[in-house]
């Protein structure tokens, strides 16, 4: 595990320290984002739908405020369109990471991990773990992007990273989208109580799922 937990932490490290210059530099700030998509809904609402998703595959490179877009997307394109919207960004940027990390994630492995027997552990450990840290890597910022970096490096079949992707960021999508379409700004409870309640799930799984490793490695232990 120990592998596994090495590289992804340094991917997180990696989009953490995006994530604090973009807040030092004062760039892809709520304000900031919240303003452009006002503007593009002002001059042309279709605008609106490749703002979304420009801005949502940029959270592969530059960490962005990922649940205030998708529900600013169902505030300015109406529920279902601004979940789609939000679905197609996040899935831009997820397939992209894939693919990239499919191509060169094993060279970044080799930098990191030099015993042959430790890859080929974390490539075990993944395969058998990241179904559950894919499924709820919405729990978390930077944990999305981590994940489909981890699925292509370690050369999980694309069609079963895409069948968890969708299952994790789906319903992330419509529940967010359909909370920012029927929120405004003197009414702004339902995106408010859709956050609370989308983090409350997903950290519920978390917990139930780390309870349950942890029983199932006392079990293995000799």
């Amino acid at each position: 595990m120990r592998p596994l937990l090495k590289v992804m932490l340094v991917l997180v490290c990696i989009f953490a320290s995006t994530f604090i210059v973009g807040r030092l530099l004062g760039v892809l700030t709520v304000e900031n984002v919240r303003t452009w998509l006002a503007l593009a809904n002002e001059i042309e609402p279709a605008y609106v739908i490749a703002a979304v998703i420009v801005l949502l595959f940029s959270d592969l490179f530059v960490a962005v405020p990922t649940l205030t877009i998708t529900l600013l997307s169902g505030y300015f394109l109406g529920f279902p369109a601004g979940a789609m919207t939000a679905f197609a960004g996040m899935s831009c940027a997820a397939f992209t990471g894939y693919a990239l990390s499919w191509r060169w994630g094993e060279k970044g492995i080799d930098l990191l991990v030099r015993d042959e027997q430790q890859k080929a552990a974390l490539n075990s450990e993944f395969q058998r773990s990241g179904p559950a840290m894919i499924v709820l890597s919405r729990a978390a910022p930077m944990i999305p992007e981590v994940t489909a970096c981890m699925a292509g490096a370690t050369r999980m079949a694309i069609w079963r990273y895409g069948l968890l992707f969708t299952i994790s960021t789906f319903p992330y999508a419509l529940i967010a989208a359909y909370a920012g379409s029927i929120s405004s700004v003197e009414d702004p409870r339902p995106a408010i109580f859709a956050s609370l309640f989308l983090y409350a799930v997903l950290w519920s799984c978390w917990f139930i799922f780390r309870r349950r490793r942890k029983k199932l490695n006392v079990r293995i232990s000799p």
